[in-house]
């Protein structure tokens, strides 16, 4: 794990969390690749997250862009009743770890919490993000070719949402 290394990672999931802060949905998208695995696990117990997407329960599983895309269209469309009104968010990532692949991939983890401001009422979501990306010529080098989403709250008081983690 090189030092270089994860300060370019660092840069890109900050960037990436900065697209939805701000929410500039087509550079968040711009970000995934074609075929991303977007997954969000639910817990099968205290300590035992879902293990496979396609057969278990996830809190949200996207398995390619054109789904975040259709997700993304609802929130601008004004057609997502979670997303009305939308929140203000900020997030924040912080603990990045990264190691290049052997093929030629960047395995990554980070910690991420996000506060968000709806209704009158602050929530806090938090947990892992886990990444492979791979490398581009795009936005600051990287792709998002799978993103796992741990989060670890016990209770989810609202709809979660893409913007929320």
């Amino acid at each position: 794990m090189s030092d270089d290394l994860v300060q370019k990672v660092s840069q890109f999931v900050t960037y990436e969390a900065e697209c939805l802060d701000h929410q500039r949905w087509d550079e968040w998208l711009s970000l995934m690749d074609e075929n991303i695995q977007y997954w969000v696990p639910a817990w099968h117990s205290e300590s035992e997250l879902t293990n496979n997407p396609r057969r278990e329960l996830s809190l949200m599983y996207y398995d390619s862009r054109q789904g975040l895309e259709d997700r993304v269209f609802r929130i601008r469309s004004g057609r997502s009743v979670a997303s009305n009104p939308m929140p203000r968010t900020c997030h924040f990532v912080t603990n990045v770890r990264a190691q290049m692949q052997a093929d030629g991939s960047c395995h990554a983890v980070a910690n991420w919490q996000t506060l968000s401001w709806r209704n009158k009422k602050t929530s806090t979501y938090y947990g892992f993000y886990d990444y492979v990306l791979t490398a581009t010529e795009g936005v600051l080098g990287w792709r998002i070719q799978r993103k796992k989403i741990t989060v670890l709250n016990s209770l989810i008081e609202n709809v979660l949402d893409v913007y929320l983690i």
